[in-house]
């Protein structure tokens, strides 16, 4: 093959190249940008939800912590079922404990949590879902089970100064039935429903 004709497949490829780069590199991703502004821009930009003065409080998707600096569970607030994602609903550590339904380690942490939980909600050990206990799968699940949010109604009630029948109906208006109808479990967002108390107080 001549040094002409080797030059010439070169600028055939370069120009290939800077072609596919500017259409599918650029062009493809400033359409598909485009469009999911467009036509949900909420889940283009990461379900991102507000308090009620308008600030940026988390996303719907990634579950986080009700807390103080102490890590003491904050009373007036739903508490999110544990996370094993780093330090707790790290986004970059999304992960499970990995760990056996025989591991000593796992026992005794899920004995921890239902005694904490059971003292917080004065509630019976029988009385506490999985979910009050044991982390999800990625860590990171923003939503928890309509049992165990109901089992926190008292405590935020009384917390809040409300009236357990009024918190109960929040509970009742954010959660989210089974997708298609027979897909999946009953949820309640956690972020979503504190958000609505505090909006509610305001």
């Amino acid at each position: 093959m001549s040094t002409r004709t080797s030059l010439r497949h070169l600028g055939v490829a370069a120009r290939t190249m800077l072609l596919a780069t500017v259409v599918l590199g650029l062009g493809y991703t400033a359409v598909i940008t485009g469009l999911g502004q467009l036509v949900l821009p909420g889940s283009a930009n990461g379900s991102l939800l507000r308090s009620a003065d308008g600030q940026v409080v988390g996303s719907a998707l990634i579950g986080q912590s009700f807390t103080d600096a102490d890590g003491a569970a904050l009373p007036q607030y739903f508490q999110s079922r544990p996370s094993a994602a780093g330090t707790g609903y790290d986004g970059t550590a999304s992960s499970g404990s990995n760990l056996g339904p025989e591991n000593a380690d796992l026992i005794a942490s899920i004995g921890q949590r239902q005694a904490a939980v059971a003292v917080a909600d004065d509630a019976a050990t029988s009385d506490i879902p999985a979910d009050a206990v044991t982390a999800s799968g990625s860590g990171l699940d923003p939503h928890i089970s309509p049992a165990y949010a109901q089992l926190q109604v008292a405590r935020v009630a009384a917390a809040r100064g409300l009236d357990p029948a009024v918190v109960s109906a929040i509970v009742a208006e954010h959660t989210t039935g089974r997708d298609l109808g027979f897909l999946g479990e009953p949820r309640v967002n956690v972020l979503e429903l504190n958000i609505a108390l505090d909006a509610a107080q305001r």
